[in-house]
């Protein structure tokens, strides 16, 4: 099976030389670009995006205001960037997945599991600035054409998994949904269990898609280890 995916990869965030912070060390001990991208995390899920300033990004950040234009130029520009940061570690996953030879309702299933844990992980909800209507603004061209390039893949392992006697696009946008609402979940039960939740809901994608007990307990099984084998495979996801 072909990809649909076009890896271009994720715009970088251009390495610039640090500049003094306003008071105290690191709060994240991993420098200032990641403290303003932890602090405007944090802001970003509690306070809201919109209510959120650079100021208030940068004082939670111990860092000066002007820190922001350095390495950002943008609040959009942070935004973005948390959204990739959420989006390519699962984009990676389909990738490696596209190539591996297993059939497409294991390599569905091993996917869907991944994507949840990932949506589940952390402290924070980032998955829920998927929602903020901003997002549809051109300044999120990247972040749109990557998660494009997710609903592809997710595509392509649908298609395989189904047949061609049912409809791949409604199929696609079927599991897709269902994966992602995950993130309105996690809303109202901020304590769910990642690894449960990945599972439960990978199961589920495939008798949403009819296969019987039979199949979703062999695709669990070799999905489970395929998920793992991906996973080692992948660079370690940011944490905000």
């Amino acid at each position: 099976m072909t990809s649909s995916i076009v890896d271009k990869g994720a715009t970088p965030t251009p390495r610039r030389p640090g500049r003094p912070r306003a008071d105290g060390a690191s709060p994240t001990g991993r420098g200032t670009e990641s403290d303003l991208l932890s602090a405007a995390a944090r802001l970003f899920c509690t306070v809201g995006y919109t209510a959120t300033s650079t100021r208030a990004i940068a004082d939670a950040a111990g860092v000066r205001q002007a820190s922001i234009y350095h390495w950002f130029g943008t609040k959009s520009a942070i935004l973005q960037r948390l959204l990739l940061d959420s989006v390519e570690p699962s984009l990676e996953s389909a990738r490696l997945l596209l190539a591996r030879p297993e059939a497409p309702a294991v390599r569905l299933w091993a996917l869907a599991r991944l994507d949840v844990e990932l949506l589940c992980s952390g402290d924070l909800n980032i998955g829920a600035l998927y929602l903020l209507p901003e997002v549809a603004d051109d300044g999120f061209a990247t972040f749109r054409e990557h998660r494009e390039q997710l609903r592809a893949a997710y595509g392509d392992l649908v298609s395989g998994t189904v047949g061609s006697d049912v409809g791949p696009d409604d199929a696609t946008a079927m599991v897709l949904t269902f994966v992602e609402s995950v993130i309105l979940r996690r809303r109202d039960e901020p304590g769910l269990d990642a690894a449960r939740a990945g599972q439960r809901y990978a199961d589920l994608v495939l008798r949403l898609l009819g296969l019987d007990d039979d199949a979703v307990a062999r695709a669990h099984e070799a999905g489970s280890a395929l998920a793992d084998t991906v996973r080692r495979k992948k660079p370690v996801a940011r944490q905000n």
